[in-house]
This record gives C-alpha cells, structure tokens and sequence, in this order.
C-alpha cells in the first residue's frame, strides 16, 4: 500500500478521520480503491460484517441531518463530489460544538471518510450531476439507532444553503 494511502488526516471533529485512497488509471477507466486490509480505517468486524450500501444524491438536495447511536460510517464518493457537514455535541466530546465541511469525491478529492458513532452528518451533491456515496457501516443498517433531524434544525449550528452548497 502506497504512504499517501496509510496518511490519515484529521478533519477536526474527534474519532472523525479521512485517508486519501487510490486511483489507478488505466485504459477503459479508473480502478478506486475503498477499502482493503492493513488499512487504518478497517471497520472492526470482530462483531461481523455489517453492509456496504450506495446512495446516490441528485444534484440540488441535501440529505441531512443524521447520527447513528451504534454504527460507525466509512464512506467513499467514486462518483461526483459531496459536501459532506460534521457537527459534534457529544457529550465530553473535545471537539463538541465543532461543526466542520469538506468535500469528498473525485477527481482531486477521493477519499475515506470515518464519522463516529453520535456525530450529526448531512451532505448535497455539489454540481449539476449526481453523487453516489458508499458506506462500509460495522453494523447492519437498523432503522431504530439512528436518529434524524429536519435539514434546517435550529439545534446544529449549520444553515443549508440554495441548492445545498
């Protein structure tokens, strides 16, 4: 595995890290790396497998505000690009109160992200043509642990912009 794949960087909400992943060209496309073993970011699947699911984010819409109570999110965008929003209140959290943007997705920004149990997230497709994300979650997908709140919840300290970016 390359050095700029085992570089983590902190996108400055505790327990959230980023790991530039790889692209390889060749002649019909690009081949994206996601996940592999040795990598610092490997879900801990010493409870099982949970499940690698793909959303797709039309241009124009925000999908937020989400936190998970049990599962640790991985994601990736092989297509488009998102803003991804981060905002931690976790109680004892270093970080809490902290609400941090980046962007993720191709070509200069491909990458894994991990987000935390108990972190609000919520991205939008930045652009005029969809995103598709893919999360690794460590646990399969349970509607009853993860939370919600509308896009504009007066509770993060965030406002959604026209068009979500």
């Amino acid at each position: 595995m390359s050095t700029s794949e085992m570089t983590l960087q902190d996108v400055g909400i505790a327990g959230a890290l980023l790991q530039p992943l790889k692209v390889i060209s060749t002649e019909g496309g690009p081949v994206l790396h996601m996940l592999r073993s040795g990598s610092p970011l490997l879900p801990d699947f010493s409870k099982g497998f949970g499940e690698i699911y793909f959303s797709e984010v039309l241009p124009g819409h925000v999908k937020a505000w989400k936190r998970h109570t049990l599962q640790t999110q991985h994601f990736a965008v092989p297509v488009g690009q998102l803003k991804i929003v981060l905002f931690d209140d976790r109680p004892g959290s270093e970080t809490r109160g902290t609400v941090r943007e980046l962007v993720l997705g191709r070509p200069e920004n491909y990458g894994l992200l991990r987000i935390p149990v108990n972190v609000w997230y919520g991205f939008a497709a930045m652009g005029d043509a969809p995103a598709l994300i893919c999360n690794c979650a460590d646990i399969p997908h349970d509607p009853t642990e993860g939370l919600k709140l509308p896009v504009n919840d007066h509770s993060i300290p965030y406002k959604w912009s026209e068009g979500g970016v």
